[in-house]
């Protein structure tokens, strides 16, 4: 008897493109840059019964931690980049295995990190902005809002640059 036999394909692969990992990263970078620009440039002036203090985003603890985040997220972000930029460029992974898992288990860190920044800002914004309603700072705690939101945006692409 005669047996033919035909070449199957190959099943498709599950390894997303370096491409793709690369993109996320700078689309992480970018949002995070955005955030510090908004949440650093952060000024107010409040109205009370005795005059005007201004507000800068230092003023509000909780905006000092998510300006901690962001700084972070930059410079883990930077360093993320560039590994991703040799992988791309030369078709190896930096480190091996080694660099592996670091990216796995340092994207699950600083994804919690900046998780943990955005949820601060928000509530502080909130909290604030109702205790403060009509006293003329409501511009500033929408910038804060706005940084977190860049912020949460920034922990979601990290998120999906964990992933791939």
């Amino acid at each position: 008897t005669l047996t033919i036999r035909r070449k199957m394909a190959p099943p498709p692969s599950t390894v997303v493109s370096p491409v793709v990992t690369l993109l996320l990263r700078v689309v992480t970078f970018i949002f995070l840059l955005i955030s510090l620009i908004i949440l650093a440039s952060n000024t107010g002036t409040l109205s009370v019964n005795l005059g005007e203090v201004k507000l800068r985003f230092n003023d509000v603890y909780a905006y000092r931690y998510m300006l901690a985040t962001i700084v972070f997220g930059i410079a883990y972000t930077l360093l993320q980049t560039a590994f991703t930029i040799f992988q791309v460029s030369t078709g190896k992974r930096l480190g091996g295995d080694g660099l592996c898992q670091f990216d796995f288990y340092g994207d699950k860190v600083m994804s919690y990190i900046l998780a943990t920044g955005a949820a601060a800002g928000f509530g502080a914004t909130i909290d604030l902005k109702s205790v403060f309603s009509g006293s003329g700072v409501d511009e500033f705690f929408n910038k804060g809002s706005a940084a977190s939101s860049l912020l949460l945006l920034g922990f979601l692409s990290t998120v999906f640059s964990s992933v791939f």
